[in-house]
């Protein structure tokens, strides 16, 4: 299969992880469901790597440096992005927030692992950022039904964060792991995280119904193992450099899907911030 269409398939799948947090938030309560579906996650791509013989960390501080990412990456961002969905915040707009993680990280590049910022790449990060702030500015606390409710969002930004330092500190530690196995041992990092918040902070709300399994099924076997998988060939093949570039289109394509399933809408100055972030993904991914 092509490059280009393997890495148009990780795009679809990555934006529809926002579309499921909002798909699956009137039958599972957030803490719930996150617990069931990193636990999931963690079994299959265990299972995986051992049937495909992955090579796993020698040392305990291999293990570690997995499961402190997985803590932040796979546990404190997913719990904050499906929490916040679910109080309310459009997945149009999580996703935009989603994708500004790379503009925050490479900003953060040079104070935490010495890398040298081009001008380029701090053109990118200011237009992206300033496309998000057109994006949220004339909807943050509005009463109407488009308003972008103001604790989810800090939640979801909370969240993004999160995974821009868990994305810092697997480019410290943890670059000679195998990309399987490590990717295992974090869902196993989120699970020790997910389970003890889902027990002691959510409500077990969880209906069973057909569509919240179909959600569940979607949000592990496609969502999680399916991405990643993708992800792992296209960095085989040596194209993670275009599977940067094209993840500016995560936002516009999840709008696209929450309109078409839910009816969530943007205003045109929301439209065209959208269109400015995403270009400003684009500058500072290239390289």
């Amino acid at each position: 299969m092509p490059a280009s269409v393997v890495s148009s398939v990780f795009v679809l799948i990555w934006a529809s992880g926002f579309v499921a947090a909002r798909f699956v938030a009137p039958h599972a309560e957030a803490f719930t469901f996150v617990a069931i579906r990193v636990v999931g996650v963690s079994v299959v791509l265990t299972a995986i790597a051992f049937a495909l013989g992955a090579r796993w960390p020698s040392h305990r501080t291999g293990w570690r440096d997995a499961l402190v990412a997985g803590v932040l990456m796979q546990g404190i961002y997913v719990i904050g992005v499906f929490w916040s969905v679910e109080r309310g915040l459009p997945s149009g707009i999580a996703a935009l927030v989603g994708s500004l993680q790379p503009l925050l990280t490479a900003a953060m590049a040079r104070p935490f692992l010495g890398e040298i910022v081009s001008l380029r790449r701090w053109l990118g990060i200011a237009t992206g950022f300033a496309g998000a702030l057109l994006v949220l500015a004339p909807k943050v606390g509005a009463a109407d039904a488009s308003g972008i409710p103001v604790v989810p969002l800090v939640a979801c930004l909370g969240a993004m964060a999160a995974m821009t330092v868990g994305t810092l500190w697997q480019k410290s530690h943890s670059g000679q792991a195998d990309l399987l196995s490590n990717a295992a041992i974090q869902f196993v990092g989120a699970s020790l995280l997910a389970v003890p918040a889902a027990l002691l902070f959510g409500t077990g709300r969880f209906d069973a119904s057909l569509p919240l399994w179909g959600g569940l099924a979607w949000s592990i076997l496609v969502n999680s193992v399916a991405g990643i998988l993708l992800l792992l060939a296209l960095i085989k093949r040596g194209e993670v450099a275009g599977v940067a570039s094209l993840l500016f289109l995560v936002p516009p394509v999840s709008a696209a899907m929450a309109y078409a399933l839910f009816g969530e809408g943007l205003v045109p100055v929301q439209m065209a911030g959208m269109a400015v972030a995403a270009v400003g993904v684009a500058i500072a991914s290239r390289r």
